[in-house]
């Protein structure tokens, strides 16, 4: 999800991308297509809106001295009136042992948390943690490793101590099925829940069809998709998950919106009703066979959530801007206008 960052940026090679078109149904191309249209017709329902379960990633400026309080205000005055609660500030990367080394690389965690709860103080600070993960990536985090969970558990337990409210994990890519990571979430949660702050995980995308998340691993090596039900086991282990619902190499907007619609009901079929549910929005531009910036709009986004969401109806459900630092003037007008039915 977080592509940004130079420790994890997930570039899917060409193959992926004409494997997301391919096999997503044993059916041919043009049939997905309309389906994927279809899904994308209709107008959303009046209720779907926000119900102010939001949140926005934000870059590591904020947390290792590139910003002041005069942004901590002008912060303020940009979610006014929008439906953000939640602000995940990406204060690691960790490094490959499970460790983090926060006076250097996030001086400025306990300065942050301080100026958002006394500027903005219904506004939660998630800590945002990751790192790349074995064995796509090479070096990188091995979950596998009871001690490195160990040490990313130790390591949650120093961020909290810097005043966030919560955990973010966006650790890339988790395959399907990973047993690793599953375990350091409920090693995790129980440090959450005794500070009674929520744990929160940045997910893959599920699966359009049964065994494309494997068949990606098998044929590129990429662990693009989770299936439906890993998704499921994923959600029961936190209080909150947010897919990155982008770089989907879908040509159209109206492809686009189809898309992150059927990843909405996906999603909402397996997240339990006491978790939160919310999906991501491309407040960025890029233009490659994985995600082309004329089709994945914020615009196109918003609206294939409301559809998806239309269709079931649920309370905690929200959208998430990715991200804060390439977002502009037009990102969020589409989603207070999409969204939060404002200017």
């Amino acid at each position: 999800m977080a592509r940004w960052r130079g420790w994890s940026r997930r570039r899917k090679v060409l193959l992926v991308a004409v494997l997301a078109f391919v096999l997503v149904i044993p059916l041919p191309l043009g049939v997905l297509a309309v389906s994927l249209r279809l899904e994308y017709t209709g107008d959303p329902s009046v209720d779907a809106r926000t119900r102010g379960e939001d949140a926005v990633w934000l870059g590591h400026a904020w947390v290792d001295g590139r910003k002041s309080a005069a942004d901590v205000a002008s912060l303020a005055a940009l979610l006014k009136d929008t439906g953000v609660r939640d602000l995940y500030v990406h204060t690691g990367p960790m490094e490959h042992d499970g460790t983090l080394p926060l006076a250097k690389v996030s001086p400025r965690a306990r300065w942050f948390t301080d100026a958002v709860h006394q500027a903005m103080p219904n506004i939660r600070v998630q800590a945002w943690l990751g790192d790349v993960l074995q064995p796509e990536k090479k070096p990188g985090m091995d979950l596998e490793d009871p001690a490195v969970r160990d040490r990313v558990t130790t390591t949650s337990t120093q961020v909290l101590d810097q005043g966030f409210d919560g955990i973010h994990f966006d650790v890339e890519p988790v395959w399907s099925g990973s047993k690793g990571f599953l375990a350091l979430l409920d090693q995790v949660r129980a440090v959450t829940a005794a500070r009674d702050v929520p744990l929160s995980v940045a997910t893959a995308q599920i699966s359009p069809a049964p065994g494309l998340d494997k068949a990606t691993i098998a044929i590129a090596g990429h662990g693009k998709w989770w299936s439906q039900d890993y998704f499921g086991e994923v959600a029961r282990r936190v209080e909150q998950v947010a897919v990155m619902s982008y770089d989907t190499a879908m040509p159209t907007e109206s492809l686009y919106g189809g898309y992150v619609a059927r990843q909405t009901e996906l999603a909402l079929e397996v997240t339990p009703p006491n978790v939160d549910l919310l999906m991501g929005l491309p407040a960025y531009w890029e233009s490659n066979p994985s995600h082309w910036g004329h089709a994945e709009t914020v615009a196109a986004a918003v609206r294939g959530a409301r559809l998806g969401l239309g269709k079931a109806g649920r309370e905690n459900f929200g959208l998430a801007l990715y991200v804060d630092f390439t977002a502009t003037p037009e990102h969020w007008a589409a989603y207070r206008q999409g969204w939060c039915f404002s200017v």
